[in-house]
């Protein structure tokens, strides 16, 4: 059962998906992190999917990987960043994880012969990882955001295990529903009544919100405050306004203004202790966020971009966030321009299409399709002094390009694509040979965080400043060793390693080469966060902001 003294708040999403309950969640957690408390967030996701990781992109977005190695939900990324700080794998939890360790419990007859149900059994297995949550983080408020939408079938059993928790503490749990008001163009008028709806059905789970979060194309007025509080039975300080804004990051202090942290603290009995450094540091990164003093254009290039006629941006949301706090932290603003690498192999765009951006992004992907579109923009990239940052597979398609247009290996290729070919710069790990064998592919990539050795003299290290980093991985793939002697005549410098030395980490070019050409076999974006740049993304959008300074001469 819940611990007394520890402060759960449940953020439920209602009326539809999308509304920003992940933003949401973050934003509470950093004005309650701004009051001096230690606060844990934690993400439930109601698939049956163990993890993330198995997962197609385009449906779900980004695998966020944590430092343990655990593939999450994106929006685990959004806490790490607005929190500034590393989670444990013990905050992420999906309905896969509770049935199947409730099931392995049963099967070793960890409850004794008896019957086992979803009451209490996987209601109260969901209950002990709250706790352990809290209990690893040595937290004093835990803010979980419930997935889905109020009424979704796989979401209740998570409800219903906030409700025996409130039953249990009532001064200890408190509820957020963060709701979605329309504003129908031909009526032109905020309508109310999908909210009022979604709340009589969470009353009907038995749980009543203390908290109203109104998303909306506008801010709400007083009217509808007072018509939300009447009809769902809260006060009108309780429904607190979120329209659309220009920037995520604006939400903590659009709360504050609201006195939400303080609103928040009274409901659970806990003393307002505003420390103004906290929120002073993030106001100061808001302002750079809303006036840059330049810009930078900045392609990237790759897949899992579009399903139909829409663009899919949140498939690399943690790439396109670090590029956001490098370039705000230098003055400037980035301006992205997805390109998918199929219109390169078609013929749709031409490969000069690129040599109008300061900088060029190939981020990791997984499979075949738009292979060729890649390592053809890598090359231009490269030989047309464009600054190229890739990051895994954009490493990988690096080292491949190089060998076939510099070392002379015309067919050289990753097993990936061919796995019969004859030259496989870039093959699989030897480990997971057998897992791909058995089909055993969740959660057996090379995941979670690794040392590498940053040799000195290099871009890399120059960017660190540092011999020794740790950065998170997600791949099965690697440099060939045998053909990194060759690679390495030609002028290729593997600038990361390894402590070993077997595993090639960071490739590039020397400086007096190329302006910046870098690519990483690990993932930096995961570690970027709006306080702390990633040294990388920062080098990169450097290198970037020359390039458009001196075209723009």
């Amino acid at each position: 059962m819940a611990k007394k003294g520890h402060k759960y708040i449940f953020v439920i999403g209602g009326v539809m998906s999308g509304v920003g309950k992940g933003v949401t969640t973050a934003s509470i957690g950093k004005v309650l992190q701004a009051n001096g408390y230690k606060v844990n967030l934690v993400k439930v996701d109601p698939y049956l999917n163990v993890d993330a990781g198995t997962m197609n992109p385009i449906e779900h977005g980004e695998a966020f990987v944590l430092r343990s190695g655990l593939e999450t939900d994106q929006d685990m990324g959004n806490y790490e960043r607005f929190l500034g700080r590393d989670l444990p794998e013990e905050n992420y939890v999906t309905s896969g994880m509770v049935y199947r360790d409730v099931i392995e419990r049963e099967r070793n007859l960890g409850y004794d012969g008896k019957c086992v149900e979803a009451i209490p059994h996987i209601r109260d297995e969901i209950i002990n990882r709250f706790e352990k949550a809290a209990a690893i983080n040595g937290s004093q408020i835990s803010v979980i955001e419930v997935g889905g939408t109020v009424g979704d079938f796989q979401n209740a059993m998570f409800i219903e295990a906030s409700r025996v928790m409130k039953a249990k503490y009532p001064e200890d749990v408190l509820y957020i529903m963060v709701t979605y008001l329309p504003v129908p163009p031909k009526i032109g008028e905020m309508k109310t009544k999908p909210t009022q709806n979604a709340i009589r059905q969470l009353n009907s789970y038995g749980v009543q919100p203390d908290f109203i979060i109104g998303r909306s194309e506008e801010v709400l007025d007083s009217r509808r405050k007072d018509k939300i509080a009447q009809q769902c039975n809260i006060k009108p300080n309780h429904v607190i306004s979120a329209p659309d804004i220009e920037s995520i990051y604006d939400v903590p202090l659009n709360f504050e203004r609201d006195n939400l942290s303080g609103l928040i603290l009274e409901q659970l009995h806990l003393r307002k202790k505003h420390k103004k450094v906290a929120m002073t540091l993030w106001e100061d990164f808001v302002k750079k966020v809303h006036n840059p003093k330049k810009e930078i254009n900045i392609a990237i290039v790759g897949k899992y971009f579009s399903s139909g006629d829409f663009v899919l941006s949140d498939v690399y949301i943690s790439v396109i966030e670090a590029i956001k706090f490098s370039s705000f932290s230098l003055g400037a603003k980035p301006k992205l321009t997805w390109i998918s690498s199929q219109d390169f192999e078609s013929g749709k765009l031409p490969l000069s299409t690129l040599k109008k951006y300061d900088g060029v992004i190939v981020p990791g992907g997984f499979g075949t399709t738009g292979i060729d579109g890649i390592i053809r923009a890598i090359q231009y990239a490269r030989e047309n002094k464009i600054p190229y940052l890739g990051l895994c597979y954009g490493m990988q398609l690096a080292v491949i390009e190089y060998a076939r247009n510099v070392v002379g290996i015309k067919d050289a290729t990753t097993r990936e694509m061919d796995p019969d070919a004859e030259n496989l710069v870039i093959d699989i790990m030897e480990d997971q040979k057998k897992k791909l064998e058995e089909r055993n592919y969740g959660g057996t990539m090379r995941l979670g965080v690794y040392p590498a050795e940053i040799t000195k003299g290099t871009l890399a290290h120059k960017a660190y400043g540092e011999d020794m980093v740790e950065e998170r991985h997600r791949h099965r793939y690697e440099v060939n060793p045998q053909y990194i002697e060759r690679l390495e005549e030609k002028g290729m410098v593997f600038s990361g390693t390894s402590p070993d030395g077997t595993l090639m980490e960071i490739a590039e070019l020397p400086a007096k080469v190329h302006p910046f050409f870098v690519a990483t076999q690990f993932h930096p974006e995961l570690q970027a966060k709006p306080l702390t740049p990633h040294p990388l993304f920062t080098a990169f959008a450097k290198s970037a902001i020359k390039r458009s300074m001196h075209s723009s001469k």
